[in-house]
């Protein structure tokens, strides 16, 4: 078996998964207006970096192909079929054994947009999956595109275990995504005009009457007008700075009298209140977009000029500032510096709208160091698609139908007495909670809450990645902290795009008398765990919340996630253990006798229950794994349940987006089957279970099996050992498992088939089953009182 630590691989530069902050459903995405003016010094973009063999693999892919049934995403490039010989050892695959990490989240996105295409999805949420991915793309490039070409101008040349270098790969993701992205737009145009049949009209300016055009130009020039300020591209202004995501106007315009021509951008300020969509006048609901109403109204931005043409056009800046910690003397003063480096970073894409002249598009790649052939694309329909959430949240009460029905978690089953939580805990010793089916504020904020304000809570303390704006987590915490009780957090500032609301967290709560680390030096602190020591009856007692999802409130009502609640005692140690590390950075002979915690313990026990299910297979004919995760990316993981399937262990992987396994492959992955679930919610909680011969093991938490998980960050896995817990996470792979519309099969040539059936969705059989739960709770509750 291979070594359970190796060095990083060329393609693991660090940053958050995509769908943390992509894939958002329907929340705030990073801001792009956070300059006033956007006035500043040239902006200077990569080198270039693309050389003639990028250009051959580039040209050898069909960026216009398209999927041949609609129930299918398209083939991993280069998937090629393996011989018997190319697979007889498990240590010495060939590089077509593996997919490559990006191309397989980009087949992700083909998942998600296919939400926006089924008949089932009500119109007005087709738009929010054309927006996720949207999202999803510009995150795409800020992350691992931009990752991508840092290597490429470093010179690595080192292949991935796919075999791609930075380059090959770079090439081969902007096919995958120039087709994608053609689909999208399609996607769009086609909802648009079903959209218009129902009465919900985006149309063009000039399609406006004269009135509603008066109307539309006055609405602007009160609400919008004096946020803009156009700005001159000559010789004796410098370049304008072009903001990280923003839609741009670029003007062509001469005086009456002066044929010269003269270049001028205009930002359209959207957002901080400014929409995309300007509604017109009246009852019905019929919208303009902002920029065409720039574009028809720069007669009040040149008073007295002659306006040639109007062309928009966007850039994406890479998100990947990271310096290096261990040369820090103040962490927090490191990430401020790299959110203004981030600010002010490369660009690694231009987009412009169709019809821009060759010469602007030139001379825009020229002030912004881009090459003109490999780093500007021409954009499929309207630019920042994401926009488009805008109209999926539009409130029309009187159609229903165009909008999922509202969705409301329950209170948890096990949560339904009317009495102090930690004694309901210490009751049960463990409770399982599943979000957003059961609700997060009725649990883990509860939790909290009550803990703040207990009489007989002395201490404590939790992990914090990521939270909601107004959050009544770090509320209860700075309660807690200003009622006298030891209050300690180990806040992750570096949590990718959540940086600066995370440096504002950590000031407000120091300023509460709460004692702040950020974790150890290296290492991204990303379990989720809260650990409360209560004077009990009997002594102290320890209680504890570890969980799958961020304590964010907005994306627990979005993210499929698990909380345990335990007071389970060596659990409890581990936890007083794990906190000790994280607030100090010691961690000689630590011992953890139930938690599976990473760098140094997670990823060797992983492979060594592999192991054992390999034995008991070989033994018993019994050997089963069954992992639902949000990505499977570690190669040495990939090697262990490649050898694992050789023996006919048995392995069901429920993997949402990336996965570098290739299922069904005769004499290396024949047992195994990979299922990607898509709908409503985002998938994301983690479970790893192992049959051990009978004696079936579950574990939780937030680790994915990925290289940057397994050695690179703290995570915790934690064991669900109670039968009636095992019961609740069994049930949920067995619905996840079953063939439903959200369920996606991944073949063995990396594309993914999904079948048409009559079966609920399994997310929505997960709603039932918490509402049934919380039935028969009630019901046993009322014949207690009575």
């Amino acid at each position: 078996m291979v070594s359970a630590r190796q060095p990083p691989p060329p393609d693991d530069f660090g940053g958050e998964e995509h769908t943390e902050t992509g894939m958002r459903l329907g929340l705030p995405l990073p801001s792009d207006a956070a300059d006033p003016i956007d006035a500043g010094a040239s902006s200077t973009g990569f080198k270039k970096i693309v050389e003639p063999p990028v250009q051959d693999v580039a040209a050898s892919i069909d960026a216009s192909a398209v999927p041949a049934a609609p129930n299918c995403t398209p083939p991993h490039p280069g998937a090629n079929a393996l011989t018997v010989d190319d697979v007889a050892n498990v240590d010495a695959l060939p590089p077509t054994a593996f997919l490559n990490r990006e191309l397989t989240y980009l087949n992700f996105c083909w998942r998600v947009l296919h939400e926006a295409t089924e008949a089932r999805t009500p119109l007005l949420e087709r738009l929010k999956f054309v927006s996720i991915v949207a999202s999803n793309i510009d995150e795409f490039f800020m992350k691992r595109i931009g990752g991508l070409k840092q290597q490429a101008m470093a010179g690595l040349q080192v292949a991935t275990a796919d075999g791609r270098s930075p380059q090959t790969q770079v090439a081969e993701c902007l096919a995958a995504v120039a087709q994608l992205e053609r689909r999208r737009s399609e996607v769009l145009e086609t909802t648009l005009a079903d959209m218009r049949t129902q009465g919900i009209a985006v149309v063009a300016f000039d399609e406006l009457s004269a009135d509603e055009q008066a109307s539309v130009r006055e609405h602007y020039v009160n609400n919008i007008f004096p946020l803009v300020t156009p700005q001159s591209i000559d010789p004796a202004h410098p370049f304008p700075f072009i903001s990280n995501l923003s839609l741009n106007l670029l003007v062509t315009l001469h005086f009456p009298k002066d044929q010269d021509m003269r270049l001028a951008r205009v930002k359209v300020p959207i957002g901080n209140g400014i929409s995309r969509f300007v509604r017109v006048g009246g009852g019905a609901h019929k919208y303009v977009r902002l920029e065409d109403v720039m574009a028809k109204t720069l007669d009040l931005l040149f008073p007295g000029m002659v306006v040639e043409s109007c062309h928009q056009f966007r850039v994406t800046r890479n998100a990947n500032t990271e310096r290096a910690e261990e040369e820090a003397d103040d962490l927090v003063e490191l990430i401020e510096i790299e959110l203004r480096e981030r600010k002010f970073a490369p660009v690694v894409r231009m987009q412009v709208a169709g019809g821009m002249p060759t010469v602007l598009r030139g001379h825009l790649a020229a002030e912004l160091g881009l090459d003109e052939h490999s780093d500007v694309f021409e954009a499929e329909g309207m630019l920042r698609q994401r926009d488009v959430m805008e109209l999926a949240m539009l409130e029309i009460p009187e159609r229903p139908e165009l909008r999922d029905a509202p969705h409301s978690p329950v209170q948890p089953a096990d949560l339904t007495a009317k009495r102090n939580i930690f004694h309901t805990i210490r009751d049960q010793k463990s409770l399982l909670v599943h979000h957003p089916y059961e609700s997060f504020q009725q649990s883990v904020e509860r939790f909290l809450k009550e803990a703040a304000t207990d009489l007989k809570v002395l201490a404590i303390k939790m992990t914090l990645y990521r939270t909601s704006r107004d959050s009544d987590v770090i509320k209860s915490l700075i309660k807690a902290a200003m009622g006298g009780k030891q209050v300690a957090v180990v806040l992750e500032i570096k949590a990718r795009f959540d940086e600066e609301a995370n440096i504002r967290w950590a000031t407000r709560m120091e300023r509460a008398g709460i004692h702040v680390t950020y974790g150890v030096v290296g290492l991204k602190t990303h379990c989720k765990s809260v650990l409360v020591v209560r004077r009990d009856y009997d002594g102290l007692r320890r209680y504890a919340h570890i969980g799958t999802g961020n304590y964010h409130s907005g994306t627990a009502r979005l993210y499929t996630d698990f909380s345990l609640l335990t007071c389970v005692d060596a659990i409890g140690r581990d936890l007083t253990e794990l906190f000790n590390y994280l607030t100090t950075g010691y961690e000689p002979r630590r011992r953890y006798s139930k938690l599976l915690v990473a760098p140094n313990l997670m990823k060797a026990a992983l492979l060594k229950k592999i192991e054992r299910e390999i034995a008991h297979q070989k033994a018993n004919g019994n050997g089963k794994i069954q992992w639902k995760i949000n990505a499977l990316e570690d190669v040495d993981i990939v090697r262990a349940l490649y050898a694992a399937s050789q023996q006919g262990v048995q392995i069901d992987l429920i993997i949402r987006d990336s996965c570098r396994l290739r299922p069904g492959i005769a004499g290396l992955s024949a047992s195994i089957r990979v299922v990607s679930v898509v709908g409503r919610f985002l998938e994301h909680a983690r479970i790893y279970h192992f049959g051990n011969n009978g004696r079936g093991e579950y574990y939780i938490g937030s680790a994915d099996a990925m290289h940057r998980n397994l050695e690179r960050r703290v995570e915790v896995l934690v064991p669900i050992e109670e039968a009636r817990l095992q019961a609740e996470l069994r049930a949920l792979i067995e619905m996840q498992l079953a063939e439903h519309p959200g369920a996606w099969h991944m073949q063995s040539d990396g594309s993914y088939h999904r079948t048409d059936s009559a079966l609920p969705h399994a997310q929505v059989r997960s709603t039932e089953r918490a509402e049934q739960r919380l039935k028969e709770a009630t019901r046993a509750n009322r014949k207690m009182q009575k």
